[in-house]
């Protein structure tokens, strides 16, 4: 019996890991993905977790998020051809800065090339590689990943919010252009959530101001769990959502009503 597969991109940590974990339980697919070998203990600890689980891994090694790493790694991949059932882009290697300041913090040209190629681009390239290799089932789901910031004005995120722009206007068209295959095509909107990647934004902040500070503009009061997150993207797999395409998701639990009315009501 032929057995379905989950690409995970960014997956040693954070939100690529907790979505692993989920999937490899619900619908119980085998696991690869790439991280860049940052976290070697977290990634580690994740191949250990999906061996005791019982399904096929492959955490690999590679830089994802550029287009020769990208062919190299479709290639360093190996799996039967129309096995991928889910591909997951959590990649997060944005710079931050300001676009006009005259100081360090001022974004350069190489900065703009590394956030978009890797925040936005690369899930083309992915998509067209995966093609290309005959890799993708029939019924294949791609999934990119935003969040509440693409819709509001954070300091020093301004690359990072254009780049998730760029991302949402490919999966709609990479929506379109795959829907007739019945490869469906969407975007995840999820509110903040414990990773590195959002620890590098708020550096400046406790991770209990944090909690303060989400808790009075979520309507439920608190922050959402990397596992939440992971569970959602478990119920996407199910046949019920297979009529889901070319759409952003939002699953921020309502943060961005919060977003709106700071704007609206001239709060910064």
């Amino acid at each position: 019996m032929s057995r379905d597969w989950a690409l995970i991109l960014g997956i040693s940590s954070g939100t690529g890991a907790a979505i692993a974990r989920a999937l490899a339980v619900d619908p119980g697919y085998a696991i690869a993905g790439f991280h860049r070998g940052n976290h070697p203990e977290a990634a580690a600890a994740l191949a250990d977790e999906l061996e005791r689980t019982g399904v096929p891994s492959r955490l690999l090694i590679g830089e994802a998020g550029t287009f020769d790493g990208v062919v190299r790694g479709a290639a360093e991949l190996q799996l039967p051809r129309r096995s991928i059932k889910l591909f997951v882009h959590s990649l997060a290697n944005a710079s931050i800065g300001r676009f006009v300041s005259g100081d360090a913090d001022q974004f350069v040209h190489r900065q703009f090339e590394k956030t978009f190629e890797s925040m936005a681009h690369s899930f083309v390239y992915w998509t067209q590689q995966l093609v290309q290799r005959d890799l993708l089932a029939p019924d294949a789901r791609l999934l990119a990943l935003t969040n509440s910031l693409h819709e509001s004005i954070l300091r020093q995120c301004g690359m990072v919010l254009a780049s998730k722009a760029a991302l949402e206007a490919y999966v709609r068209h990479l929506a379109w252009e795959l829907g007739p295959r019945g490869i469906r095509v969407n975007l995840l909107k999820f509110p903040t959530v414990m990773t590195t990647a959002a620890r590098k934004v708020y550096v400046r902040q406790s991770e209990q101001r944090l909690e303060d500070q989400h808790r009075r503009i979520i309507p439920a009061g608190r922050m959402c769990t990397l596992e939440e997150v992971a569970r959602f993207v478990s119920l996407l797999c199910d046949e019920r959502g297979a009529w889901v395409n070319g759409a952003m998701i939002d699953f921020t639990g309502g943060m961005t009503l919060a977003l709106l009315d700071h704007v609206l009501n001239g709060e910064r």
